[in-house]
């Protein structure tokens, strides 16, 4: 992906949505739309404090009821809701854990095997690369998206110009703030997980 020559430089925020019931248990939770828990709408507060400062151009949300609560939590009610942000669809993977799947096949990784009749890894990386070229197209300053755990990292990797596989390397916990940017000229991470 290629910046355009005279548009701005975008910074890309990410809020990932605060605790749920599986997210807590480490279960996979692509589109079942599950509410936060009551630590989940705590957190989505205290990432106010982090956005508060910043003065967003745009505002994108997952319409999943968990990052739309986020959205609000955190100070953005008016949010618009953008459907290629939802989280991987899992298929038949949805509500399990990976320890689970563990159990079966001990060498699974959801980054290398996938999942059985849901999304592939590149399916949720092309959703990522439209996204990514809306906000460098769009010559906004900050663009803030309130999304889900797996595809803010692939998001990450593909914002860096790398393989979606590569997300596998951005650990990012419920609620947490990073902010994609630049060093220069090379896309980087400008903050990660506050």
């Amino acid at each position: 992906m290629t910046v355009p020559a005279v548009s701005p430089r975008p910074q890309l925020w990410i809020l990932r949505h605060g605790e749920t019931e599986w997210s807590k248990s480490g279960q996979y939770t692509g589109l079942t739309d599950l509410p936060l828990t009551v630590e989940g709408e705590q957190q989505a507060v205290d990432a106010r404090k982090v956005l508060d400062t910043v003065d967003f151009d745009l505002v994108l949300t997952s319409p999943l009821r968990r990052a739309r609560r986020t959205a609000e939590l955190a100070g953005f009610p008016a949010a618009q809701q953008e459907p290629l942000a939802v989280e991987w669809n899992y298929g038949d993977y949805e509500g399990i854990s990976s320890d689970l799947i563990r159990k079966d096949n001990p060498e699974y990784l959801i980054w290398k095997d996938g999942v059985p009749n849901g999304e592939s890894l590149d399916q949720v990386a092309a959703r990522a690369d439209k996204i990514i070229a809306r906000v460098l197209e769009s010559g906004m300053d900050n663009v803030l998206i309130v999304a889900h755990g797996h595809f803010s990292r692939i998001l990450t990797a593909r914002w860096l110009e790398l393989s979606p596989v590569e997300g596998r390397h951005f650990v990012l916990g419920t609620a947490k703030v990073c902010t994609l940017g630049w060093d220069k000229k090379t896309p980087a991470i400008v903050r990660w997980g506050l």
